[in-house]
């Protein structure tokens, strides 16, 4: 088996930063078919095939996906933006040729699958673009105002815009944010406990101080961060939004 392009592949992943500054200049429409293919052709549950893309180029539509975001205006300045759906409306209609009906998508484990399946594709996506030479940036964001993208993206029922990715020729690259000890990520056999919460105080000092370095006074330590967000459901509108595309959570 070949190794030569491992390494490359590796250092791609492994140099990973979120770009938020692009140039205005337009992605090439044989790049842009090569990233999109790099998604597509991603494992999926059962050969579902439950995701789909939506890809936005048009400079109006994509400042609206910056506003339903919370105002992220790298949205707007990038000149492609990609809506990763779950989607399983082409599902039912292949369930419905068959003859059978779907109850998947009323389900916690629909939901489940549905979000797996496109945390890969929007993965394979990410690391496609850099490896073009282009910036990207996952967002979350979009489901602050999910009806609102919904309407705007013309999705059916059924579907569901679970993240999105601007990408684009950086026009400034961030330094690489550190990250939580290693020996909290790996597990060997069974979950470590042991010395973990040793392990985030000593990256929230680290995670201070590389915020000062890079002359962000108002970086937080990892713990109060993200404390920010998880002592609250922060995007509220989208157990209400599934419920209305036609999810479920009762089986």
């Amino acid at each position: 088996m070949s190794t030569l392009t491992a390494p490359l592949l590796t250092d791609v992943l492994v140099q990973h930063t979120s770009t938020r500054s692009y140039h205005s200049d337009p992605i090439p429409s044989e790049v842009l078919e090569r990233i999109i293919e790099a998604g597509w052709r991603g494992p999926t549950s059962v050969n579902g095939q439950q995701v789909s893309l939506v890809v936005v180029q048009d400079p109006a539509r994509r400042a609206e996906i910056a506003k339903i975001a919370g105002g992220q205006p790298w949205i707007a300045q990038a000149p492609v933006f990609i809506t990763v759906v779950m989607d399983f409306s082409k599902t039912a209609l292949g369930i419905e040729a068959a003859g059978q009906q779907q109850v998947i998508h009323d389900s916690v484990e629909g939901v489940m699958v549905g979000a797996v399946d496109a945390g890969i594709t929007l993965g394979r996506l990410m690391v496609a673009a850099q490896a073009e030479g282009l910036g990207v940036v996952p967002i979350g964001g979009i489901r602050n105002d999910p009806r609102a993208l919904i309407e705007l993206l013309g999705l059916p029922a059924l579907t569901f815009p679970l993240a999105g990715m601007a990408l684009g020729y950086p026009a400034a690259t961030a330094p690489r944010k550190p990250r939580l000890p290693l020996s909290t990520f790996r597990h060997d056999e069974r979950y470590q406990a042991e010395g973990i919460a040793e392990a985030i105080a000593a990256y929230d000092r680290e995670l201070f101080d590389y915020w000062q370095s890079i002359g962000r006074p108002d970086g937080q330590p990892w713990s109060q961060n993200t404390a920010a967000y998880y002592q609250s459901v922060y995007f509220p509108e989208v157990a209400p939004a599934l419920r209305a595309q036609g999810f479920g959570f009762e089986r």
